[in-house]
């Protein structure tokens, strides 16, 4: 039972924060635009944020967030690891790598690179705005095999991990919302982060004045997979330095326990 717990839990170890309440497909979907970030914001040069991930009570893994800024594109890496007993009983360690553009808030495409249990499947997710398509790339490591897949993509998504960083881009101003469309493998996902509240929250590395956030279904047909939330800093940096997400398996939480411009 535990093991087919850990099994479903594994793929949110990072992405529970950016898994939207509603999936739609894209062919179906009229997207609303993606909105810019605003000209005084500025996403870091350079940036590695450290998580502690617990489910329910128990320690069970860490996640890593990098950033770093290559000319007009801000590229992302993340890795998200069990540990401890978890470890012995389905070991997670999984790759995630994106890229967007840094005026438009754009995706340019999102890759993983997946090791749980005795899973090993790598995926790539593309995006030709000029095209209007997307491409799907996945190869199952185990199984040998391959498969592509195209679909439509509206002028501009973000994806699963460029999605945890722009809404720093925007005015979180509490009460307030704004739409994201979420390029997510062959769906579009539109996606309202509303924001909430300030709150004050303690993490490892210390507490923080935040403003806390939670993605929700905008529109479209409504598959619910439970309540997300981000805290952001309450100040012009906007970093994320908690993430929940509260499933029906139970609830796992991120908590920052370091951060550098390395």
């Amino acid at each position: 039972m535990l093991s087919r717990t850990l099994r479903a839990a594994a793929p949110v170890f990072l992405a529970a924060p950016l898994l939207a309440v509603a999936q739609i497909p894209s062919t179906k979907l009229s997207a609303p635009p993606l909105p810019p970030p605003l000209p005084s914001y500025s996403f870091p040069a350079r940036q590695t944020l450290t998580y502690s991930v617990d489910w329910r009570v128990f320690p069970a893994g860490t996640t890593t967030l990098h950033l770093e800024q290559q000319g007009a594109v801000e590229k992302v890496t993340a890795t998200a690891d069990t540990l401890g007993a978890i470890n012995l009983i389905y070991r997670v360690a999984d790759r995630f790598q994106s890229s967007f553009n840094r005026a438009t808030g754009c995706s340019y495409g999102f890759s993983k690179q997946l090791q749980e249990g005795r899973r090993r499947v790598n995926t790539d997710l593309t995006f030709n705005y000029a095209q209007g398509t997307r491409l799907l790339t996945e190869r199952n490591l185990v199984k040998n095999t391959n498969k592509q897949q195209n679909a439509p993509v509206g002028p501009c998504v973000t994806d699963l991990l460029s999605a945890i960083f722009y809404p720093a881009s925007q005015s979180l101003i509490p009460g307030t919302r704004f739409p994201v469309p979420l390029g997510d493998s062959l769906h579009t996902v539109v996606v309202s982060m509303n924001v909430e509240a300030k709150e004050i929250v303690q993490t490892p590395l210390g507490t923080y004045h935040t403003i806390r956030v939670q993605p929700a279904a905008s529109s479209g047909v409504v598959r619910a997979r439970g309540n997300i939330w981000i805290w952001y800093t309450d100040d012009a940096r906007h970093i994320p330095v908690q993430m929940r997400a509260r499933l029906f398996w139970g609830t796992i939480t991120f908590r920052l326990t370091s951060l550098s411009d390395k």
